[in-house]
């Protein structure tokens, strides 16, 4: 589903990836580890098309995005890629509702359609009655789930997803790993997780173990 051939990326005098080739298969959940700057947020990043490689191409099904503009690789990524990050990112003036449904308002989908879609999504993560609250209002784990429901809300091809649990406590972080266990079994949903929580690493489908800009075997 995903292919990238020969990624290279330099900032400055520094080369933080050094060609890198990886295939992600559709319904797969792969974990991406190594030690810090390895290059693993810069790889996630190219990925979803939010930087661009000094050279290789990025293929999602056959389509050579790199080649895209701007403007339509803008629209590519809100189509077909959903984003987790540490720290959820929720826009504090919105309520959850509104915060799932903002990638339907970028994608110019009607109201009542972006609305029973995110409803259905905050129920699916256990958050219906909280669907009115701020996200100064919920706690760590909700906010987070209330991200992976943003994520979700334009149904993307891949979701990729960075740390997600770094800043949970253990029992939120098994409740959101068991989610995307979950959404790939009921949605065919596919996951690219960088993490250093080895214990997720070890139940995803592979893991992909990066040092110095490379994939080591």
């Amino acid at each position: 589903m995903i292919r990238l051939e020969g990624i290279t990326k330099s900032f400055g005098s520094l080369e933080v990836l050094k060609g890198i080739d990886l295939e992600i298969n559709k319904g797969e959940i792969v974990s991406i580890v190594g030690p810090s700057g390895a290059g693993k947020t810069t790889l996630l990043q190219i990925m979803g098309t939010l930087d661009r490689p000094d050279k290789g191409r990025v293929i999602y099904d056959g389509q050579d995005v790199s080649r895209l503009g701007d403007a339509r690789l803008s629209a590519f990524r809100n189509a077909n890629i959903g984003f987790i990050f540490q720290f959820h990112q929720l826009l504090p003036e919105f309520t959850a509702l509104e915060n799932v449904m903002i990638p339907a308002f970028i994608a110019a989908r009607p109201v009542a359609e972006a609305k029973r879609r995110a409803m259905e999504l905050l129920k699916f993560m256990g958050l219906s009655q909280r669907a009115g609250h701020k996200p100064a209002q919920l706690s760590g784990g909700e906010q987070q789930r209330v991200a992976v429901a943003r994520a979700l809300m334009n149904s993307p091809e891949v979701i990729l997803a960075d740390e997600p649990s770094g800043s949970l406590d253990s029992k939120n972080k098994e409740e959101l790993h068991r989610i995307f266990f979950l959404l790939r079994e009921q949605m065919g949903q596919t996951f690219v997780i960088v993490t250093h929580d080895e214990t997720l690493a070890a139940t995803t489908d592979r893991t992909i173990r990066m040092v110095d800009g490379m994939i080591t075997p």
